[in-house]
Parts: C-alpha cells; sequence; structure tokens
C-alpha cells in the first residue's frame, strides 16, 4: 500500500510541478500587457494566485514523500534509527493526524458549500473559487495519505531495525 500511496505521489508532484511554467508565463504575459502595451489585465492576478496555491497544496504530499517540509533536527539527528522511529510515530500521531484529519474535513466542508453556492471572488473577473477549494480538498487527502504511508513505513522501521546497545 505505501508503494501504491509514494508512486501517486510522486506522479503528481511531476506533473502539478509544471504549473510553474504556465505561471510563469502568465506573469510575463500580464508585464508586456502592463508595460509595453499599457493595458494591464483584470484577470491575471487572480488566476496566477489560484495556481500559486493549487501549486503549493497538491504538492504537500509530494514534498513529505522527500522529507522536504520544514523541520527542526538539532537533537533527532542524533537519535539512533530506532529512537527517530519512535518520535516520528508519536509526532506523527499526536500533530500529523490530528491537525491533517481537520484540514481535509475543513477542506471537504468549505468545498461541497462552495460548489452549492458557486462561489466566485470579488472584484471585475469574479474568479470561480470552487475549484481551488476542491483543490485544497484534493491536496489534503493526498497529504493525509502520504502521512499514512510515512507511519506505516516508520513502524516497519522499527519493527525490522535491530536493538542494538544503547538503543
Amino acid at each position: 500500500m505505501t508503494n501504491l500511496i509514494d508512486k501517486l505521489n510522486e506522479w503528481c508532484g511531476r506533473v502539478v510541478s509544471w504549473i510553474i511554467v504556465v505561471l510563469m508565463l502568465l506573469v510575463v504575459f500580464e508585464i508586456i500587457t502592463r508595460r509595453f502595451f499599457g493595458s494591464p489585465t483584470i484577470w491575471t492576478f487572480d488566476v496566477i494566485t489560484q495556481l500559486y496555491g493549487a501549486q503549493f497544496i497538491l504538492l504537500a504530499g509530494y514534498t513529505l514523500l522527500y522529507n522536504g517540509h520544514v523541520g527542526v533536527d538539532i537533537f533527532y539527528s542524533r537519535l539512533s534509527t530506532r529512537k527517530r522511529a519512535v518520535v516520528d510515530i508519536i509526532t506523527y500521531l499526536a500533530f500529523f493526524f490530528p491537525w491533517i484529519i481537520v484540514m481535509t474535513w475543513q477542506g471537504a466542508r468549505l468545498s461541497i458549500t462552495s460548489w452549492e453556492r458557486m462561489e466566485t471572488g470579488y472584484g471585475l473577473f469574479s474568479v470561480p473559487l470552487y475549484p481551488i477549494k476542491t483543490v485544497l480538498l484534493i491536496g489534503s487527502v493526498l497529504l493525509f495519505l502520504q502521512g499514512v504511508s510515512k507511519l506505516l513505513s516508520t513502524i516497519n522501521v522499527l519493527r525490522t531495525q535491530k536493538d542494538k546497545g544503547g538503543d
């Protein structure tokens, strides 16, 4: 099961990372229309903001897969493999899972409400908000799944790692 989750987040990471190219093209387009033609658009800021937000949330699981989230490891790096596994299990159960469960639940609630209302943003462009709120839910689920994969892998390390002297 962990391999399937890891492959899902790997695939998602590789696909979603291309959003940066679209973002770059939109920023260049806006600069050209604003500076050279004196005609800024009313939609690029909202679209760029939503695409960046989508990339950020959809890559959270991929980032966890490669241990790319911020962590303080002053003491952690000095621990044995088994002790690190115990710390990881405790922190996943005490901090990660309660937080991601609430985030997923709230993401689902926000997404459903937004779709029911066909919610749009304020301003001249009135960008639809229900797609980005759905992306929040999808990203939360991907991050939750990657957390499950990490927890199962850590439990496996704890089970298979031999106990050595000071451990």
